[in-house]
């Protein structure tokens, strides 16, 4: 199995104390408040939680993630939504498909930050949205070795051809936006 898949259990993903370290819904306000969003796209969609949140403000909503009882899901849970099982370094979407592309605590893990930013800014309108983790050990989250650090963030998100970088400090997690 591919080790980027998680196979730890949908309920774990959907618990309230993790709805509230992820700050659910605070992070989809800080996404929707600077320009009009009609559209996003979920790059790692899980169960859904950040999907749902955005589907809930009237967007309309699609996602992809590699695990299939993940997309399987989230079908369901959010039925009049589209989510397919793909990886974020190849997407199945055209051009300036989603005025946003939201990844949530995904990044850290795809095969190839350059490839993924390239491909998400192809099928963004407006911008991307990456909410990561602190880059320091935490009792939460993926190991120091996994986290991106705010200075490679903004160094491979110049090299895909991003003009601008923001980062927004929350209590548990970064959320950076990436402005074409």
């Amino acid at each position: 199995m591919n080790e980027r898949v998680y196979a730890n259990g949908i309920d774990r993903l959907r618990s309230p104390e993790r709805i509230e370290r992820l700050e659910v819904d605070k992070v989809v306000d800080l996404c929707l408040c600077e320009s009009k969003i009609d559209s996003v796209l979920d790059i790692g969609t899980g169960s859904g939680l950040f999907a749902e949140a955005f589907f809930k403000k009237g967007i309309k909503v699609a996602g992809i993630d590699l695990n299939p009882d993940m997309v399987e899901t989230v079908r369901n849970i959010l039925p009049d939504c589209e989510f397919k099982i793909s990886a974020a370094e190849e997407l199945p979407y055209d051009d300036n498909s989603f005025d946003m592309i939201f990844m949530g605590v995904v990044f850290h893990e795809v095969d190839n930050y350059i490839k993924v930013l390239k491909e998400t800014k192809r099928v963004a309108v407006k911008s991307v949205s990456i909410l990561e983790w602190n880059y320091k050990t935490e009792e939460y989250g993926p190991p120091i070795e996994h986290r991106l650090s705010e200075e490679f963030i903004r160094k491979i998100a110049e090299e895909s051809g991003f003009i601008n970088v923001k980062r927004i400090p929350m209590k548990n997690l970064i959320l950076y936006r990436l402005y074409k």
